[in-house]
Order: structure tokens, then sequence, then C-alpha cells
């Protein structure tokens, strides 16, 4: 009996929005984006940490951008090119859902939880032809002066 429930209640789950989770292959990664901004509103929890952030209104690259000094990480990731390839986006959003990486690696990293109204900036990918919503996937997470490769653990 409580089988037929359950299957009786499916067709109204059906209509709910679904939460989806983006592996890197979703994500233009030819194409690296440069944000920062205010960190509106923070999630700290698996699957991975996430937070909103407010761009400001003339967004750009920072001069040294190309030249930042970025760790080593034990996966494959070639950073230099990344910070070379690396512009804003051309959509105008003004506040960009991040997704950053699971609390065990951030933990890792040693980033410490990243609160609503910190100043941070992130290296990351969206999707191709930045279609769809204004999400990032983190590579890289500048905070103060500190960088976090977020691909894998430190090397």
């Amino acid at each position: 009996m409580q089988r037929r429930s359950m299957l009786a209640a499916l067709p109204a789950l059906a209509g709910l929005p679904a939460l989806a989770h983006h592996g890197w292959s979703s994500f233009d990664q030819e194409r690296p984006i440069y944000l920062s901004g205010r960190a509106a509103k923070v999630a700290w929890r698996n699957p991975h940490a996430e937070l909103q952030l407010e761009l400001p209104e003339n967004l750009a690259l920072p001069a040294d951008l190309a030249k930042r000094s970025l760790p080593r990480q034990t996966a494959a990731v070639d950073g230099t090119a990344l910070l070379a390839k690396a512009r804003v986006p051309t959509r105008r959003d003004r506040r960009w859902e991040v997704e950053l990486a699971p609390l065990t690696r951030l933990q890792a990293w040693g980033v410490e939880e990243v609160r609503p109204g910190a100043e941070i900036a992130v290296l990351g990918f969206t999707f191709a032809g930045e279609q769809g919503e204004p999400v990032l996937r983190a590579e890289y997470l500048f905070v103060g002066d500190k960088v976090y490769g977020l691909r894998s653990s430190p090397a």
C-alpha cells in the first residue's frame, strides 16, 4: 500500500524544479571568465560551496592578472595560459552564481569560509556562448592576497 501512494505522488513531484549539479564538461573551458565583487549570499556546503557574487558596474580585468603567481595543484591545469586568456563576461548580469569546490577540497587548501560581504575574485568557466543562467564554475579563487586552485588538491 505504501508503494502505491509513493507512485501516486510522482506526477506531483514532476512539476517541481530540479536542482542540477554540473560536471566540468558543461562549461566552456576554452574561454576563462574573470569575475570580482562582493559575496552577497554564501552556501558553505556540499556537493560544493556556492555563492552569489555581486559585480561592480564597470568590471575590468586587473592589470596584473596575467602575471599572478598560481599555486600548484594535483590536476594538470595550465593556470598561466588561463590567466593570459581571461576575459570579463560579455553579458551584463550584475549577480552571478559561483560554484566553488567540495568542502573537503576547500579545507585541503586552507580556504576560510567566505562570508557575505567579502570581496573576492574568481577565474573560471561558464556555459558556451554565455548561454543560460549567469553561472561560473571556479577554477581559481582569489581572496585578499591568497590564491587557491579549486580543480584538485594542492600539489
